[in-house]
Protein backbone atom coordinates (compact mmCIF):
# COMPACT_ATOMS: atom_id res chain seq x y z
CA UNK A 1 0.00 0.00 0.00
CA UNK A 2 1.61 3.46 -0.81
CA UNK A 3 1.89 5.77 1.64
CA UNK A 4 1.78 9.47 1.17
CA UNK A 5 4.84 11.58 1.85
CA UNK A 6 2.74 14.72 2.89
CA UNK A 7 -0.48 13.58 4.81
CA UNK A 8 -1.39 17.15 5.46
CA UNK A 9 -1.07 18.15 2.16
CA UNK A 10 -3.73 15.04 1.56
CA UNK A 11 -6.37 15.79 4.20
CA UNK A 12 -6.20 19.22 2.46
CA UNK A 13 -6.75 18.01 -0.59
CA UNK A 14 -9.91 15.48 0.60
CA UNK A 15 -11.37 18.65 2.49
CA UNK A 16 -11.20 20.41 -1.14
CA UNK A 17 -12.70 17.34 -2.92
CA UNK A 18 -15.45 16.73 -0.51
CA UNK A 19 -16.45 21.10 -0.34
CA UNK A 20 -16.09 21.23 -4.21
CA UNK A 21 -20.10 22.09 -3.75
CA UNK A 22 -18.98 25.38 -2.08
CA UNK A 23 -18.00 29.06 -3.17
CA UNK A 24 -14.67 29.45 -3.83
CA UNK A 25 -13.70 32.01 -1.35
CA UNK A 26 -15.53 29.87 1.30
CA UNK A 27 -13.90 26.85 0.30
CA UNK A 28 -10.10 28.45 0.69
CA UNK A 29 -11.34 30.34 3.53
CA UNK A 30 -12.05 26.75 4.89
CA UNK A 31 -8.80 25.17 3.97
CA UNK A 32 -6.78 28.04 5.44
CA UNK A 33 -8.61 27.88 8.72
CA UNK A 34 -7.58 24.15 8.86
CA UNK A 35 -4.06 25.06 7.76
CA UNK A 36 -3.60 27.50 10.43
CA UNK A 37 -5.06 25.18 12.88
CA UNK A 38 -2.41 22.35 11.94
CA UNK A 39 0.34 24.68 11.87
CA UNK A 40 -0.77 26.33 15.48
CA UNK A 41 -1.35 22.48 17.43
CA UNK A 42 2.35 21.53 15.87
CA UNK A 43 4.00 24.55 17.64
CA UNK A 44 2.31 24.26 20.42
CA UNK A 45 2.48 20.11 20.82
CA UNK A 46 5.74 19.11 18.79
CA UNK A 47 5.37 16.14 20.64
CA UNK A 48 1.84 14.87 18.64
CA UNK A 49 2.02 13.25 15.36
CA UNK A 50 0.70 14.73 12.42
CA UNK A 51 -1.66 11.73 12.44
CA UNK A 52 -2.90 12.52 15.76
CA UNK A 53 -3.39 16.34 14.71
CA UNK A 54 -5.09 15.21 12.03
CA UNK A 55 -7.24 12.59 13.38
CA UNK A 56 -8.53 14.94 16.08
CA UNK A 57 -9.58 16.97 13.51
CA UNK A 58 -11.72 14.37 12.04
CA UNK A 59 -12.95 13.28 9.03
CA UNK A 60 -12.75 15.26 5.85
CA UNK A 61 -16.60 14.72 4.68
CA UNK A 62 -17.66 15.52 8.14
CA UNK A 63 -16.20 18.85 7.79
CA UNK A 64 -17.39 19.70 4.29
CA UNK A 65 -21.02 18.70 5.85
CA UNK A 66 -20.76 21.34 8.26
CA UNK A 67 -19.00 24.06 6.14
CA UNK A 68 -22.01 23.10 3.37
CA UNK A 69 -24.61 23.09 6.27
CA UNK A 70 -22.95 27.04 7.29
CA UNK A 71 -23.49 28.34 3.82
CA UNK A 72 -26.92 27.12 3.59
CA UNK A 73 -26.80 24.07 1.68
CA UNK A 74 -29.43 22.36 3.54
CA UNK A 75 -26.86 19.45 4.49
CA UNK A 76 -26.79 18.53 8.27
CA UNK A 77 -23.47 18.94 10.00
CA UNK A 78 -22.54 16.56 12.57
CA UNK A 79 -21.05 17.01 15.73
CA UNK A 80 -17.94 15.84 15.10
CA UNK A 81 -17.71 18.06 11.92
CA UNK A 82 -18.66 21.24 14.83
CA UNK A 83 -16.14 20.55 17.17
CA UNK A 84 -13.70 20.75 14.10
CA UNK A 85 -14.38 24.23 13.30
CA UNK A 86 -14.70 25.02 16.87
CA UNK A 87 -10.95 23.85 16.72
CA UNK A 88 -10.21 25.54 13.62
CA UNK A 89 -11.08 28.79 14.89
CA UNK A 90 -9.48 28.38 18.14
CA UNK A 91 -7.67 31.91 18.84
CA UNK A 92 -8.67 33.81 16.57
CA UNK A 93 -9.44 37.47 18.03
CA UNK A 94 -10.35 40.52 16.27
CA UNK A 95 -7.94 41.40 14.28
CA UNK A 96 -7.57 45.08 15.09
CA UNK A 97 -6.39 44.43 18.76
CA UNK A 98 -2.52 43.31 18.19
CA UNK A 99 -2.62 46.49 15.05
CA UNK A 100 -3.30 49.07 17.89
CA UNK A 101 -1.53 47.47 20.08
CA UNK A 102 1.70 47.55 17.84
CA UNK A 103 0.51 51.03 16.61
CA UNK A 104 0.28 52.39 20.12
CA UNK A 105 3.67 50.93 21.52
CA UNK A 106 5.54 53.91 20.89
CA UNK A 107 3.32 56.91 21.64
CA UNK A 108 2.95 55.10 24.82
CA UNK A 109 6.86 54.89 25.06
CA UNK A 110 6.62 59.17 24.59
CA UNK A 111 3.64 59.92 26.60
CA UNK A 112 4.81 58.56 29.49
CA UNK A 113 8.24 58.71 29.02
CA UNK A 114 10.03 60.30 32.33
CA UNK A 115 13.46 60.62 30.91
CA UNK A 116 16.70 58.64 31.46
CA UNK A 117 17.98 60.81 34.89
CA UNK A 118 14.44 59.25 36.09
CA UNK A 119 14.70 56.09 38.93
CA UNK A 120 11.66 54.81 37.30
CA UNK A 121 10.52 55.52 33.82
CA UNK A 122 7.62 53.84 32.51
CA UNK A 123 7.61 54.84 28.93
CA UNK A 124 9.37 52.16 27.91
CA UNK A 125 8.09 49.52 29.92
CA UNK A 126 4.33 50.56 28.58
CA UNK A 127 5.89 50.39 25.53
CA UNK A 128 7.48 47.24 25.33
CA UNK A 129 4.42 45.30 27.29
CA UNK A 130 2.46 46.77 24.39
CA UNK A 131 4.68 45.71 21.28
CA UNK A 132 5.53 42.14 22.81
CA UNK A 133 1.70 41.61 23.49
CA UNK A 134 0.71 42.62 20.21
CA UNK A 135 3.24 40.95 18.43
CA UNK A 136 1.85 37.56 20.36
CA UNK A 137 -1.49 38.41 19.36
CA UNK A 138 -0.39 38.79 15.80
CA UNK A 139 1.75 35.71 15.33
CA UNK A 140 -1.22 33.38 17.27
CA UNK A 141 -4.04 34.85 14.96
CA UNK A 142 -5.56 33.29 11.97
CA UNK A 143 -6.08 36.41 9.93
CA UNK A 144 -2.85 36.39 8.44
CA UNK A 145 -0.67 34.00 6.85
CA UNK A 146 2.81 33.08 8.44
CA UNK A 147 4.94 35.18 5.56
CA UNK A 148 2.51 38.49 6.52
CA UNK A 149 3.21 37.69 10.13
CA UNK A 150 6.73 37.59 9.61
CA UNK A 151 7.00 40.77 7.89
CA UNK A 152 4.68 42.52 10.07
CA UNK A 153 6.48 41.76 13.45
CA UNK A 154 9.62 43.14 11.52
CA UNK A 155 8.28 46.31 10.45
CA UNK A 156 6.65 46.71 13.58
CA UNK A 157 9.04 45.05 16.23
CA UNK A 158 12.03 44.90 14.89
CA UNK A 159 12.91 48.00 12.94
CA UNK A 160 11.71 50.38 15.01
CA UNK A 161 13.37 48.93 17.96
CA UNK A 162 16.07 48.53 16.20
CA UNK A 163 16.54 52.55 15.03
CA UNK A 164 15.41 53.53 18.89
CA UNK A 165 18.43 51.83 20.36
CA UNK A 166 20.79 52.43 17.68
CA UNK A 167 19.97 56.27 17.82
CA UNK A 168 20.04 55.75 22.04
CA UNK A 169 23.52 53.97 21.30
CA UNK A 170 24.84 56.73 19.06
CA UNK A 171 23.44 60.41 21.10
CA UNK A 172 24.36 58.56 24.41
CA UNK A 173 20.29 59.33 25.32
CA UNK A 174 21.21 63.41 24.38
CA UNK A 175 20.04 64.02 21.11
CA UNK A 176 18.40 66.94 20.28
CA UNK A 177 14.92 67.41 20.72
CA UNK A 178 13.91 68.03 17.00
CA UNK A 179 16.00 65.21 15.15
CA UNK A 180 14.90 62.56 17.87
CA UNK A 181 11.16 63.64 17.44
CA UNK A 182 11.56 63.06 13.70
CA UNK A 183 12.94 60.35 13.97
CA UNK A 184 10.13 58.72 16.27
CA UNK A 185 7.74 59.93 14.06
CA UNK A 186 9.30 58.25 11.01
CA UNK A 187 9.16 54.61 13.31
CA UNK A 188 5.94 55.45 14.10
CA UNK A 189 4.56 55.79 9.98
CA UNK A 190 6.35 52.74 9.43
CA UNK A 191 4.25 50.47 12.05
CA UNK A 192 1.02 52.67 11.28
CA UNK A 193 1.30 51.40 7.28
CA UNK A 194 2.38 48.14 8.15
CA UNK A 195 -0.68 48.06 10.29
CA UNK A 196 -2.91 49.17 7.14
CA UNK A 197 -1.11 46.89 5.14
CA UNK A 198 -2.07 43.80 7.91
CA UNK A 199 -5.74 45.28 7.71
CA UNK A 200 -6.12 45.01 4.14
CA UNK A 201 -4.84 42.14 3.85
CA UNK A 202 -6.28 40.00 6.81
CA UNK A 203 -8.45 37.10 6.74
CA UNK A 204 -12.06 37.28 7.73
Amino acid sequence: MKTSADPVRDYLSAVERESSALPADRRQELLADLAEHIEVTRTERPDATIGEILTELGDPRAIAATALAEAGNGTTGTPAGSDVNALARRGKVHPLVPLLMLTLSLPFTMIFSIGPDAAFDPGPVFGFLFRVTGAVLLCTSVHWTAVQKTTGVLLTVIVPTTVIVTWNLISGHAAAEIPALLGNLGSLALMVGTAAWLWRARRA
